[in-house]
């Protein structure tokens, strides 16, 4: 059975037909499986949220506490009788609820940031360990920007959310609270300032569908001008080799205004509503002023109760506003934990079996039995390719592009599951054997070398960290590195650039060498290792790797076919079939695809006859 190697695979992407795209800013206000999710993050942390719970409560409780104690302090303490000590026990209880309501506010925002902090810190964790082990099958198909924009941007609005849930129970605690207050101090007063409430939710109601789609559509924009900054600053050799300057910037400064107006009228959206509120707060408390007024001369209330409801008035629209934000930042939040717990639910692809074993001390031996392989359905790119590459033996692949040279490479380390047959390593099968050890087995040294932010030192000892300084320099010295190495700033404790922007490609490309050396696996992969590199510092890395292969196995790629030339053999591809072996002076007798090969590779078009050109190009299809 052929199974889920595919490229195009993965449920986290998700269409749009009727379903919320990978990017989409706003989701559902309450998302239960996603609220769930969080919960399990919480549970680590429940006596910290309990406390936090009940500071929520007292901040509330306190805060419909102050207009009932100026309504006891005015009605009883200032109506003429003089009773001091009404007056001062209302003064005292003032006291008493401002302080607990400073405690309580300040426990339940120095609890919940730190919650919010944690939580954030072990949701990063892991999503960053499950991208460390996904297959590369995932990683083939997804843009890395987006899986920067979940680790950063979707977890930033998760903090948002967490930092703000709780205040957004206390809001709704408040809100009811302010509510029956009202309805039990004066139930007809209470009713008649109330009636503003459904007239706020019908103007929020209107106004919700057109922010939501002025918020998103300045979000976009934001991202398309910043995808075109980005490609533009990484693609500035090119823009300014071609003249492109004033073109590009014409059609960035298109994009930055259009991106203008639309956050403009977000900002717009978003500030409207403010005045709505405040114009119903007025309204609510010309309610008050008026019918309240009335009632007091007509003795028929307590100027108490009065000044109470103009207080809570003052303080009923404050939740209401908090609450609206909050609901903004809820929606983001629904949003960007399903695209978080997204990522974490990506199948490994790659795993290994519970009673997977530790490779120790393996031969190097490598053997593909009839492997079929491919990243989509129904395309295999190797088929029923079977050989064996001998403890020591040094072998070269070659063949067309698309050929399956990389392919298989890939397979020996596992970063692929094949479709049918086996891929022994070591004499074990790969998916019998534990992925870290496999890996400490097999050394790679790719086109495009990739150094890490660091100094020399720490890239060369990248994969084996317990590497002395004498076996880095002896493998500086082996590939020809330590003398420009010496040459820089601080030798070998010089800083790297971001991927060793500071050196050239073939320096970057000598230190990957050095690194696999000091690594020190028995076998050593070499993909295209020495394209980058000129043709005299390859001689000299050709001379380092004839002493360094000796007791371990090869398997190189190249597309200048000199550096296969020594190989003990040579295979060559073509459309995912093994079609000749043997060695270099073997193949060229033949006179087949690889005799092609190499006289396209080291003859002049100029210099050869019309038939020979013809005979060299017949049925090639490009070198990899």
């Amino acid at each position: 059975m052929r199974g889920g190697g595919g490229r195009g695979g993965g449920a986290w992407m998700r269409t749009s037909a009727g379903r919320q795209t990978a990017e989409e800013i706003f989701g559902d206000a309450f998302d239960g499986q996603v609220i769930s999710r969080f919960i399990s993050y919480l549970k680590a942390y429940r006596k910290l949220m309990a406390v936090t719970l009940g500071a929520v409560l007292v901040f509330s409780a306190t805060t419909l506490a102050f207009p009932l104690i100026v309504k006891f302090a005015i009605d009883g303490g200032l109506d003429g009788s003089g009773n001091r000590a009404l007056l001062g026990a209302a003064v005292a209880g003032l006291f008493g609820a401002v302080l607990l309501n400073y405690v309580s506010n300040f426990l339940q925002e120095i609890i919940v940031g730190r919650v919010a902090m944690r939580i954030l810190f072990n949701m990063r964790r892991a999503m960053y360990l499950h991208l460390q082990r996904v297959s590369m099958s995932f990683m083939d198909k997804t843009e890395v920007g987006r899986l920067m924009a979940r680790l950063q941007g979707d977890v930033a609005a998760l903090q948002e959310f967490l930092e703000t849930a709780v205040f957004a129970v206390g809001d709704m605690i408040i809100l009811v609270g302010i509510i029956v207050v009202l309805l039990v101090l004066d139930p007809l007063l209470g009713g008649l300032t109330l009636i503003v409430v459904p007239v706020l939710f019908l103007v929020r109601i209107v106004w919700l569908p057109y922010a939501k789609r002025a918020f998103l559509k300045a979000r976009e924009m934001s991202s398309i001008v910043n995808g075109a900054l980005n490609e533009n600053v990484n693609g500035v050799r090119v823009v300014q080799g071609m003249v492109r300057e004033r073109l590009n910037f014409e059609m960035f400064n298109d994009k930055a205004t259009a991106t203008l107006a639309s956050q403009q009228r977000a900002a717009l959206f978003g500030q409207s509503l403010l005045p709505v509120v405040d114009l119903l707060t007025g309204a609510a408390m010309a309610v008050v002023v008026v019918v309240g007024g009335s009632l007091v001369l007509d003795n028929a209330l307590e100027v108490g109760v009065m000044v109470a409801f103009m207080l809570y008035v003052q303080r009923f629209f404050d939740p209401i506003r908090s609450l609206t934000m909050h609901y903004s930042t809820m929606q983001r939040a629904m949003a960007s934990g399903q695209r978080i717990f997204e990522v974490l639910d990506v199948p490994l692809g790659i795993r290994d079996k519970a009673d997977a074993v530790r490779m120790k001390d393996i031969d190097g031996s490598i053997e593909f039995r009839n492997v079929t392989f491919g990243y989509y359905p129904d395309q295999p790119v190797l088929k029923d390719v079977s050989f064996r590459v001998e403890p020591g033996e040094t072998v070269a692949l070659v063949g067309p592009t698309g050929s399956g040279k990389t392919s298989t490479t890939a397979l020996i380390h596992r970063f692929y599951e094949v479709w049918e047959g086996q891929v022994v390593v070591g004499g074990r099968d790969v998916r019998d054997v534990t992925q870290e050890s496999l890996g400490r087995q097999v050394s790679m040294v790719l086109q495009d070398p990739y150094l890490f932010t660091g100094t020399v030192y720490e890239n060369i000892r990248y994969q084996k960290l317990e590497a002395t300084r004498e076996d880095i320099v002896k493998a500086a010295r082996a590939v020809g590195a330590h003398e420009f190495i010496m040459r820089l700033t601080d030798g070998y404790d010089t800083m790297l650039e971001q991927r060793g922007g500071n050196l050239s490609i073939g320096q970057r490309q000598l230190i990957s060498f050095a690194r696999a050396i000091v690594a020190d696996a028995k076998i050593l992969v070499l993909d295209e290792a020495t394209a980058n590199i000129d043709s005299y510092t390859e001689m000299l890395i050709q001379q380092a790797l004839a002493r360094l292969l000796e007791g371990c196995t090869g398997v190189v790629i190249a597309h200048r076919l000199a550096t296969v030339r020594n190989a003990d053999r040579i295979l060559v591809l073509q459309d995912g079939e093994i079609i000749e072996s043997g060695t270099h002076d073997e193949l060229i007798e033949q006179g087949g695809l690889y005799s092609r090969l190499y006289t396209l590779n080291y003859a002049s078009f100029d210099d050869m006859p019309d038939e020979l050109i013809y005979e060299a190009t017949k049925g090639y299809r490009g070198v990899s």
